[in-house]
């Protein structure tokens, strides 16, 4: 369906990934600080500027993308794979939310924008599920990618608490906790069924963020550590299933999905830093897993200017590498 599209056609809701990786980030360092200092807080800050900016371009481009081709959004919204990066958007503001509660940024903003990304969310998600209900899902609709919308209502207690919206923080983990094993069933079952393609390898890093947001929610909320630990475990099981999948993962070309490894590794190592303290043998590994995080996020970021500057991401698909094999789209296996 070539339109003589220009370059922005192809700026979608996937584009919020990078925001999610770098408030991410932002989040780990935050968490170091304790034991790095004001290095630490330096590079959160940084971090937290860094997924400002990219998140006001990415709003920026939306905006003049949907005047100048309106049906860009809708034949989003009805695409297998991108539909699910819907959520990217209202969970971009509820992690710069959490950002700012974090590194103390103007309260009254802070607050307005972690209800409009807790509402953001929250209509995202009905729409997914009344999907769900209404038979309308598809194999080729089943990715990690899914996540994103239903289990991302984990995030919202991380800014919740600290400004004293328990009740409402609590309602949310609710949604994102017993949705969180659903669609882990429904995935696995979509793998044995049809396997995911190659190119979309690189969202099976989406299954660690569940765990680990779900472990510092739970610690947030007021849970005893061995909740954190639990979560920790099952993360920790999740990272190392994924690293099975590294090779299959280093071969695909580079697309807006390879960010899917961002925030789910600055998730992790959050999580490790936070139970240090009760776990001191963690604290290397903690590092370890802050630095190869640091590593992997300036290096997607370097690989998506090199894009830009190419055209290679934006440009139709697959080239954007965000389709799913036409042959794999079937209702039944």
């Amino acid at each position: 369906m070539n339109k003589n599209q220009s370059a922005l056609y192809f700026v979608g809701p996937q584009w919020f990934a990078p925001v999610m990786g770098w408030c991410g980030l932002a989040l780990a360092w935050h968490r170091a600080e304790e034991g790095f200092g004001p290095a630490a807080r330096t590079l959160s800050e940084a971090c937290g500027a860094i997924a400002a900016l990219i998140f006001t371009a990415v709003v920026a481009a939306m905006v003049l993308r949907s005047v100048r081709n309106p049906d860009a959004l809708p034949e989003d919204l009805a695409h297998p794979v991108r539909q699910g990066f819907a959520a990217a958007f209202p969970v971009s503001i509820i992690l710069l939310a959490t950002v700012g509660v974090a590194l103390e940024w103007p309260g009254r903003v802070t607050e307005a924008a972690w209800a409009i990304g807790l509402v953001g969310q929250l209509t995202v998600t009905t729409w997914m599920i009344s999907r769900w209900v209404a038979g309308k899902l598809r194999w080729a609709s089943i990715t990690p990618v899914i996540y994103i919308p239903i289990v991302g209502n984990i995030l919202v207690p991380l800014a919740g608490v600290p400004l004293h919206h328990e009740a409402v923080s609590w309602a949310f983990f609710g949604i994102g906790a017993f949705f969180w094993p659903v669609v882990t069933a429904v995935l696995l079952a979509r793998q044995v069924q049809q396997p995911l393609p190659d190119r979309l390898a690189p969202s099976w890093f989406i299954t660690v963020a569940p765990p680990s947001v779900a472990g510092i929610s739970a610690l947030v909320l007021g849970a005893p550590m061995p909740v954190a630990f639990a979560a920790l475990g099952v993360a920790g099981l999740m990272l190392m299933v994924v690293a099975t999948r590294v090779p299959a993962i280093l071969k695909t070309p580079f697309g807006m999905p390879s960010w899917a490894a961002s925030f789910p590794l600055a998730a992790f190592s959050a999580l490790l830093m936070r139970t240090t303290a009760e776990a001191p043998g963690l604290h290397l590994p903690g590092i370890l897993m802050l630095a190869l995080t640091s590593l992997v996020v300036l290096g997607l970021t370097l690989a998506t200017v090199r894009g830009l500057r190419a055209g290679s991401l934006l440009a139709p698909e697959p080239v954007a590498v965000l389709a799913v094999e036409p042959a794999t789209d079937s209702s039944r296996g």
